[in-house]
């Protein structure tokens, strides 16, 4: 029986979405600005990466004619004159450009709901929510209420938190309100549990995720984020591709912040670790053993939250160089009727102005054992990918996506 494992390159968006200059990205293009950084000279990291953005792998797979295909751009890729795989590029019909809305979309379940979103940049959060929040929560107050990268504000308010033991609260363009507090004086757990309350107080807001952001350090050394981030997501409406091979009966591994997405509903076996290669390595002895069946569904966010938010576009190209390396592992692990795709979310172009997620396209590659390569060209929904995946495993396919194998 066939397996299918859907893997996605958090962020990593090529450009062209129609629909952009509503969010305030028209000529965003993740991929093809670093390589256009890249080109340039820009990309050169120090003792990790030089020259010319080189995605072998991916290119081989119809990567550049993807990239081409949503923006016209040519050139940027060495690509390959007969691509080995499926490609395509698909766009996404729900409101945001968030990695909830967009994963949601991708399993079959498109957000048929506006997501609610805190767009003041100072006192950001209504003062009513606030006070809620601090008296479900027992808390002598808070600090932020803004939106903020999360690397700076723990760097401006981190020292008085841990004075005050009043927990960081910021948001951004994204439907989201995320909380930091140091792990050690405020406690790991006790931010879980005050995330549980905020997610509670937030849901009829349709905010679609509420996020834990310990970190720790001290005023003289500085703050770092850990690894220990979590995410409650507002769940999503039933008959995600999840929820069908659960119903089928199916093993499903989720890897990453998959799990947190779905809201943990039919996440099967989660598997977590801290960084894209650490993550991967944590998912290959997952991709030898899955059933017959199976369902893997995967997320590397690294390109996101490590680089993408910082925009730090050589980071950013030094994760994908590497990231693709380990891509070129998949092939021998795979059996005779597996198939993989790879996609992403939406984009978050490093060379872009602001920090947050830019609106785009994202594109679609597929491959796997005796899978026919071919253009699926543009697809109007990424519920294109989560049908073909229904399609693929024998589970039922359901409007609004249409598979294209």
């Amino acid at each position: 029986m066939a397996r299918a494992f859907l893997i996605v390159l958090d962020s990593v968006g090529c450009g062209g979405a129609d629909d952009a200059a509503r969010y305030g990205d028209a000529g965003a293009d993740t991929l093809g600005h670093i390589a256009k950084a890249c080109a340039e000279g820009l990309g050169d990291q120090k003792g990790l990466r030089a020259g010319p953005l080189s995605l072998p792998f991916m290119e081989s797979l119809g990567l550049a004619q993807a990239c081409t295909l949503a923006t016209g751009k040519t050139g940027l890729f060495k690509g390959a004159a007969a691509p080995l795989g499926v490609w395509g590029v698909a766009k996404e019909v729900s409101q945001g450009k968030d990695t909830v809305s967009g994963h949601w979309e991708m399993a079959g379940a498109p957000a048929d709901f506006a997501f609610g979103y805190f767009k003041d940049l100072k006192r950001s959060f209504p003062p009513d929510l606030l006070n809620t929040i601090m008296a479900e929560g027992k808390l002598p107050g808070t600090l932020g209420d803004c939106h903020a990268s999360g690397t700076v504000i723990i760097e401006d308010l981190g020292a008085e938190h841990v004075r005050t033991g009043k927990p960081i609260f910021y948001t951004s363009a994204d439907s989201v309100i995320q909380i930091a507090a140091h792990e050690e004086s405020f406690g790991l757990q006790r931010l879980y549990t005050l995330c549980v309350i905020v997610r509670h107080l937030v849901d009829p807001l349709k905010i679609g995720r509420v996020i834990a952001r310990p970190f720790v350090g001290n005023e003289a050394d500085g703050f770092v984020r850990t690894g220990n981030r979590k995410d409650f997501a507002i769940p999503p409406k039933d008959g995600t591709i999840l929820d069908r091979a659960a119903e089928a009966g199916r093993k499903i591994v989720t890897i990453g912040k998959i799990g947190d997405i779905f809201a943990h509903r039919n996440s099967g076996h989660e598997v977590k670790a801290a960084g894209n290669l650490t993550l991967f390595d944590a998912m290959l002895p997952s991709i030898s053993s899955l059933a017959d069946g199976g369902l893997l569904f995967a997320n590397f966010v690294d390109f996101d939250s490590e680089f993408g938010h910082r925009r730090d576009v050589p980071g950013y190209a030094a994760a994908l160089e590497a990231f693709d390396r380990r891509l070129a592992e998949l092939p021998d692990l795979l059996k005779e009727g597996d198939l993989v795709i790879l996609t992403a979310d939406h984009g978050n172009d490093p060379t872009w102005h602001g920090t947050d997620h830019t609106r785009e396209n994202v594109p679609v590659l597929a491959f796997g054992p005796g899978v026919t390569a071919k253009n699926i060209g543009r697809r109007e929904s990424f519920s294109d990918i989560g049908e073909t995946v229904a399609r693929w495993l024998g589970l039922p396919v359901r409007a609004p996506g249409l598979p294209f194998l």
